[in-house]
């Protein structure tokens, strides 16, 4: 640019971004930070725990109610609320409503508080010939089968009164194959890995979530510590695969495999959920 021509934004450097001092003369400014990955904090995620959380309870306790008022009129609370400790299909139900929820509050977050899509935010990303992942998912729960031979397992976990009765295995078979593992995806791998590794690096961020995947599923297996271990396992596949695939939805699919393969391997086992004793249930 010549000391005769005009200054104008145009015939600056189109690298460069300028604005114009008092004398005329350009100053260049820094470039724009980058936008923050993940947009969401940790404050954020910590909401949506909580949320499911509370969201569970009240969905559990409007379950009571329904039940006291409509089907058990003349049952007191207590009472109810040990029978349906043996309800598993209510149970059910009051995740789908938690769950319900939780996905209406992580998509509203998204969209309306950082004013980005949800899928890419979350970093959705399904894969290139996605039948990898469900294999590796049937895989892992094989090796796993044999891990469990050299491990404590409890006899009776506090998760096979979802198999009670074939009814109960059914839909519980299908939730585990559907929004369970969808939901725990979302959240394990898609809100709260990203925020970890931006707080403490990728290989501390890998073992912690794995670690608390893990803890999410101790109540359901009576807090043994082989089961609990095989989980956590299975967190730690879940995970890599997300990070080194930059793919929630891979995750999922390999999350959907290993449950998948574990409900059809019981079912064969006990010929149609119908002799529950002969299964060994461990689905994340």
């Amino acid at each position: 640019m010549t000391a005769d021509s005009p200054l104008s934004l145009s015939n600056l450097p189109a690298a460069d971004a300028v604005l114009l001092r008092l004398d005329g003369s350009p100053a260049i400014l820094p470039p724009p930070e980058p936008p923050r990955d993940p947009l969401w904090s940790g404050w954020d995620v910590l909401l949506i725990a909580l949320l499911a959380i509370g969201s569970l309870i009240v969905a559990q306790a409007a379950a009571l109610v329904i039940a006291k008022m409509w089907l058990f009129p003349h049952t007191s609370i207590p009472e109810l609320a040990n029978q349906m400790a043996k309800m598993p299909t209510l149970a059910l139900l009051s995740m789908l409503a938690s769950y319900g929820m939780v996905a209406l509050y992580m998509v509203r977050l998204i969209r309306k508080r950082y004013h980005a899509n949800f899928l890419p935010a979350i970093r959705w990303n399904f894969p290139d010939h996605p039948w990898r992942f469900p294999l590796l998912g049937v895989g892992l729960m094989l090796s796993l089968t044999l891990l469990e031979h050299v491990l404590p397992m409890p006899k009776d976990a506090p998760f096979e009164q979802f198999f009670a009765r074939p009814l109960d295995a059914y839909l519980t078979s299908i939730f585990a194959v559907t929004l369970g593992p969808l939901m725990e995806e979302l959240f394990f791998r898609g809100f709260l890995y990203p925020v970890l590794v931006r707080r403490m690096g990728i290989a501390p961020a890998v073992v912690f979530t794995s670690i608390l995947f893990g803890g999410l599923h101790s109540m359901q297996l009576g807090y043994a510590w082989g089961a609990v271990l095989v989980i956590v396992i299975v967190g730690l596949v879940l995970t890599i695969v997300r990070q080194v695939t930059g793919s929630v939805a891979a995750s999922l699919l390999v999350h959907v495999g290993y449950n998948g393969a574990l409900m059809l391997i019981a079912a064969a086992q006990t010929d149609g959920f119908r002799h529950m004793e002969k299964a060994n249930l461990l689905a994340p």
